[in-house]
């Protein structure tokens, strides 16, 4: 085989593998700072850290950690996002979440203006709770919340469920396809 044949057909094939390589490795993404109109696979917000996205796309996970406030608006995250413990989970301005939200043991929640296409999970929070003018294609629940709750102006489609919060949520014109039940009956 010629020489300059051989290198002609090889350094393609190096090239691409070394972006290929280049870009795995690029999949799993902690978030300190800002991020803006660019797209990960998976992104976390490291415990202690603040993360703000504005038109970030996210074609896998978010995690948000321990102590760690997320602020994101015109947020498009393909899988689910998960927060802990969180300082602040602030998701706005015509965010899209193809899979659920699950917030556990968190300080402050606003999840305004967003379309949901899962599950809105909100269980053991420790300070105020704000879910504003959402659409939710599955259930909302907020689950033994210390903190204020208002729920208003939402469209969701499967049901909206508040249990063992204290002080009661509080909120209006929420259209709800299934059922309200216990705390939010009348929501």
């Amino acid at each position: 085989m010629n020489t300059n044949l051989f290198l002609a057909l090889l350094v393609p094939m190096v090239g691409s593998s070394w972006v290929f390589s280049e870009s795995s490795q690029a999949s799993n993404r902690t978030c300190q700072g800002s991020l803006g109109q660019i797209t990960v696979e998976n992104l976390s917000v490291a415990n202690n850290g603040t993360c703000r996205l504005n038109g970030t796309r996210v074609k896998g996970n978010l995690f948000v950690g321990s102590n760690a406030a997320l602020i994101a608006s015109e947020l498009r995250l393909s899988g689910n996002l998960q927060a802990k413990s969180a300082r602040q989970v602030d998701i706005t301005f015509f965010s899209n979440i193809s899979g659920n939200i699950e917030i556990q043991r968190s300080r402050s929640v606003n999840i305004a203006a967003t379309k949901i296409e899962g599950n809105l999970e909100l269980t053991s929070n420790l300070g105020n709770i704000r879910v504003f003018g959402n659409q939710v294609q599955g259930n909302v629940e907020v689950i033994q919340s210390s903190g204020s709750v208002s729920i208003h102006n939402n469209r969701i489609d499967g049901n909206l469920i508040c249990k063992g919060n204290q002080p009661q949520p509080r909120g209006q014109s929420n259209v709800v396809k299934g059922n309200k039940e216990n705390q939010c009956s009348r929501l």
